[in-house]
């Protein structure tokens, strides 16, 4: 459990207006909601990375929220809580991490299935040593799909180092 009050602390030391509220599972903390909301009553605009497999329509739905839909080789498509999907808006996001051709397939379906992009901004990302990030924007391109391209920057800035 942490504490909201030492976070607010923290985050106004930044003079920042965005927040983006990430790392591990965020919502596997039960006092996340409450951040998000102090947050967001503090007047920073106020994203949240989560995986997916928690109840999203508990949030504001003021909040961003960057959804993970886990594909089937990263070997946690059973941990995906699809009736989320019905609480994203234009302003949210649903991140897809590809790490092979069946993948890519896999989410281009999810995408038509779920009419994510009346929905939702969507993006792919290649899994970092898993999949060619050339050839996943080669296959967006040729596909002409209405997704935006991402990297896992983690995994290049900091070698996916945790706490940063």
């Amino acid at each position: 459990m942490f504490d909201i009050e030492q976070i607010m602390q923290q985050v106004t030391s930044y003079n920042t207006r965005y927040v983006t509220v990430t790392g591990g599972e965020p919502l596997a903390q039960s006092n996340t909601p409450a951040l998000l909301e102090r947050l967001l009553d503090a007047g920073y605009t106020v994203s949240l990375e989560t995986s997916g497999a928690f109840d999203i329509s508990i949030l504001n739905p003021d909040i961003i929220k960057i959804m993970d839909l886990k594909t089937p080789a990263s070997g946690e498509e059973n941990r995906n809580l699809y009736s989320n999907i019905e609480h994203l808006n234009q302003t949210d996001e649903v991140k897809f991490v590809i790490c092979d051709d069946n993948d890519y397939l896999w989410s281009k379906q999810m995408i038509d299935r779920h009419q994510l992009t009346n929905r939702c901004q969507i993006l792919f990302s290649p899994s970092s040593n898993q999949y060619s990030a050339t050839l996943l924007a080669e296959n967006i391109l040729q596909d002409q799909l209405p997704v935006r391209f991402q990297t896992q920057l983690h995994k290049y800035l900091w070698n996916d180092a945790q706490g940063r």
